[in-house]
């Protein structure tokens, strides 16, 4: 998939420190154009609706709306929108929930500026981006919820039938983001990956039919 000539990002963080260092970074970075910025979600929404952007670098601690929850907000009102949370948060709650709300990737503030440029642009090109590490926990972690969503069970039911995302986003009607956060959760709950154990998966939970 080809880049958009240019890339309209925009900024979600209530420090304006941090603000103005992102867009100082990405303002010499070709194909990115920093179009707006906003402290808190009431300007976000404000934001979002004048400028018009690709996608959103989303802090999570906003003085008046929890990122997450602003992330699930926006998607619903611009499906189309991509959202890359961007904390100083490492621990598993948050980065599963920002799997739930709908964000495509999560990278933290500390992280290298080239990695931060890598999760924009593989955003942009339909994917999602999560740092090494946390992509790891989120495949791992032993102490998350295990049991499937009815949409994570029909998504599993697709990929056993040999969907690819593009197919199963098309029959249940969601977006190709969304399959691909599907199933990063449903790798993450299960912690399987090779086909035939999800196959066996699906069966003995009544998904498909032997």
């Amino acid at each position: 998939m080809n880049l958009p000539a240019a890339i309209r990002v925009a900024l979600v963080d209530d420090h304006s420190l941090v603000r103005d260092g992102i867009r100082a970074l990405l303002s010499v970075m070709p194909r990115l154009d920093v179009v707006g910025e906003a402290e808190n979600g009431v300007q976000a929404i404000e934001m979002v609706e004048r400028c018009q952007p690709d996608l959103l670098l989303m802090d999570i601690g906003l003085k008046d709306m929890n990122g997450l929850e602003l992330t699930r907000l926006l998607g619903k009102q611009y499906p189309s929108l991509k959202i890359l949370i961007l904390s100083m948060y490492d621990n598993h709650e948050y980065i599963s929930e920002s799997v739930r709300a709908g964000a495509s990737g999560y990278v933290l503030k500390n992280s290298p500026s080239k990695e931060i440029v890598a999760a924009i642009e593989a955003i942009i090109s339909g994917g999602t981006f999560y740092s090494a590490e946390i992509a790891q926990r989120l495949a791992t972690d032993p102490n998350t919820d295990s049991e499937l969503t009815p949409r994570e069970s029909q998504v599993l039911a697709k990929m056993v039938q040999g969907l690819n995302n593009k197919e199963m986003a098309r029959e249940l009607d969601i977006s190709v983001r969304t399959v691909e956060t599907h199933r990063l959760s449903i790798r993450r709950k299960l912690n399987i990956d090779k086909p035939a154990a999800l196959v066996k998966y699906a069966i003995d939970h009544g998904l498909i039919s032997r």
